[in-house]
């Protein structure tokens, strides 16, 4: 049988250098391409810290309802302010509202007793770890339902706070009482900066029992 001459003919030490480099960067380019792929499966199959977006800021409540909120003495008192949201390249005023309750010496003991979670909470971001819940006599509650994130309302009548959506209730100290929600109600930072009331606005996790804070915004 006759083999031809250029299948025994190996090359010049050119062509043979040169066929060499062409499987060494084949190699190479197939490790680095399957290396590509393995990196985003891997780093899927590990856990991560928890990401929060947004940025902390101190938004000032409105001035005419902090007043009412000094005076008042049996009742919680909602309080609008307008934060400024950043998303992409769309940025927007945005109206919002939180609960302020009152509290002298014994409202203060009695909302220590009734929400144990808030003397130890912490938002472990943006240098707010720990934040006290009760500043200049006051508590600023979030409006929105630790359950699953309506806006529940005060219930002058029943003496207590109610959700429309699925039947949550609390106390006029963010307690728990009756309703699926998991948790109490969620404190929100406050502080006083000349002479004006402000908060800064965090979404937490909804639907869970411990506090967890998803967003500032």
């Amino acid at each position: 049988m006759t083999t031809a001459k250029a299948y025994e003919d190996p090359g010049t030490p050119e062509e043979i250098s040169r066929r060499t480099f062409m499987a060494g960067a084949t190699v190479v380019l197939g490790g680095i391409v399957g290396l590509g792929v393995a990196i985003p499966v891997l780093g899927s199959l590990v856990p991560t810290a928890e990401i929060i977006a947004g940025s902390r800021g101190w938004w000032p409540l409105d001035a005419g309802e902090m007043k009412q909120l000094q005076s008042s003495t049996d009742k919680p008192i909602k309080i609008f302010f307008t934060h400024h949201i950043q998303d992409g390249y769309i940025e927007s005023d945005a109206p919002e509202y939180v609960w302020g309750v009152k509290l002298d010496a014994a409202g203060v003991a009695k909302l220590q007793a009734a929400r144990p979670d808030l003397p130890g909470l912490k938002v472990e971001a943006e240098g707010i770890s720990p934040y006290p819940a009760v500043v200049m006599g006051f508590v600023m509650f979030s409006s929105i339902c630790p359950h699953l994130g309506c806006k529940f309302n005060w219930d002058t009548d029943a003496n207590k706070f109610a959700c429309p959506c699925h039947g949550s209730q609390f106390s006029e100290f963010g307690e728990h009482i009756a309703g699926p929600a998991p948790r109490g109600l969620d404190p929100l930072p406050l502080q006083e900066k000349s002479g004006v009331a402000q908060i800064t606005w965090i979404r937490y996790k909804q639907g869970e029992p411990t506090r967890v804070v998803v967003s500032y915004s």
